[in-house]
């Protein structure tokens, strides 16, 4: 009878293979899911619908964009001085004018009544004093007169005093006699002296009464200079040389004083007017410096001017060319213009879009090298002017990035591209 043999059991069935290739793949999995998967929220998107920039490393000059309208550089004004209605006007708006040229006529029956009456009374009172004046000058002479008289009338009482005091003194006539013709020569004496202090003193107040009548006659002359003077303020005339402007009058039409009639632009060149944010008002100074292209050219200007006052968010400057002007440009034309904050220096710039608004400058999509998703990445970004941000970290030159909105990606840290 044959020997049983002993059948040793297989330690690796294919069952336990199967089992242990199941748990190992299972292990791997959970591992996987717990250290190896990618774990950050992911949006697939299509590449057609975002805009992709490349970072750059160029110039950079922070600016921004302000329109500037066009001014004549001087202009003057032109109000009525006085009121009146329009009688004539002799040009049109637009019309080139040279220094005194008459606008228009303005008529005033009252004005022109009053100034009648008050000159008639001037002239009355001017004839009163050039009387008081010639009664003055006649005075002056009488007073001369007596005292011729009065010369001759102590030279014939000194010749006969002498001829008594003679004959007294030879005993010929009385003491009476003697005594009246020394009398009589004392008199004469002393009223010449009494008359020469009173020519004396005439002398003074008439010098003083003349000059008072001068200087009063002088004010009266001023004053119906004036009053012609401002009846001939009813012609409105060009104060100066250029183009007449905002002029706008008819014939009949009542115009009051103080009125603003127009304005005479001055052709020796223009500035722009400019309203800028007031988020600006402590960057923006004296001499800083704009720029604007027109028609292939680039023109460069300066703030000359600046108006503190704040209006609706924002206030206004006056810049002036340096250099050339445009010769096409016109009055009240609208230019955009580039206020520069600073000069132009090497920075690493990216391209403006609607991220910022999302971002506010803080984070950016960044497209990985393989071109097939983008992820978040932190950034600081610096100045900026309408065309590119500057960015002073988290991007090297030649990266690319997602500039266009990120409204509809919210905020997903991954984006798959398909």
């Amino acid at each position: 009878m044959g020997m049983d043999r002993v059948i040793e059991k297989k330690k690796w069935t294919t069952g336990k293979i199967v089992k242990i290739a199941g748990i190992s793949i299972f292990a791997f999995f959970l591992l996987y899911l717990l250290f190896f998967r990618d774990k950050r929220s992911k949006l697939y998107v299509d590449r057609s619908q975002i805009t992709i920039a490349t970072v750059l490393e160029d110039k950079f000059q922070e600016f921004i964009p302000v329109d500037g309208v066009v001014f004549p550089k001087n202009t003057i004004y032109i109000d009525a001085v006085q009121g009146g209605f329009v009688e004539k006007v002799y040009v049109e708006d637009g019309a080139m004018l040279k220094r005194g040229d008459t606008i228009l006529k303005l008529a005033n029956a009252n004005m022109e009544l009053s100034l009648m009456e008050q000159e008639t009374r001037i002239f009355e009172a001017v004839n009163n004093l050039q009387n008081t004046k010639i009664g003055l000058e006649q005075n002056k002479f009488y007073r001369q007169q007596e005292i011729v008289q009065l010369q001759y009338q102590i030279d014939q009482a000194k010749r006969d005093f002498s001829r008594k005091q003679k004959l007294y003194n030879e005993e010929v006539i009385s003491d009476k006699e003697y005594e009246d013709a020394k009398r009589e020569n004392d008199y004469a004496i002393k009223q010449l002296k009494i008359s020469l202090e009173l020519k004396k003193l005439d002398s003074i107040s008439a010098a003083t009464r003349s000059k008072q009548i001068d200087m009063t006659m002088s004010r009266m002359q001023e004053n119906l200079n004036m009053l012609r003077a401002n009846l001939e303020n009813l012609y409105i005339k060009a104060p100066t040389a250029g183009q007449l402007s905002s002029f706008n009058a008819e014939i009949g039409e009542t115009k009051t004083a103080g009125e603003h009639l127009g304005q005479i632009d001055m052709k020796d060149g223009f500035k722009l007017k400019a309203n800028i944010d007031e988020r600006y008002i402590s960057r923006v100074y004296i001499g800083q410096e704009a720029e604007f292209d027109f028609a292939g050219e680039t023109y460069y200007l300066s703030i000359g001017k600046i108006y503190t006052d704040v209006t609706n968010g924002s206030f206004q400057v006056d810049l002036y060319f340096e250099g050339e002007e445009p010769e096409q440009i016109k009055r009240g034309q609208t230019l955009q213009l580039r206020l520069s904050f600073s000069s132009a220096t090497d920075a690493i710039i990216v391209k403006r879009g609607g991220f910022f608004q999302e971002t506010g400058g803080n984070w950016i999509y960044v497209v990985d090298p393989s071109g097939e998703f983008a992820t978040q990445r932190k950034i600081r970004i610096g100045r900026q002017n309408t065309n590119y941000y500057e960015v002073m970290e988290g991007l090297e030159p030649g990266e690319k990035v997602i500039i266009s909105s990120y409204d509809s990606f919210g905020g997903k840290d991954k984006l798959v591209f398909k």
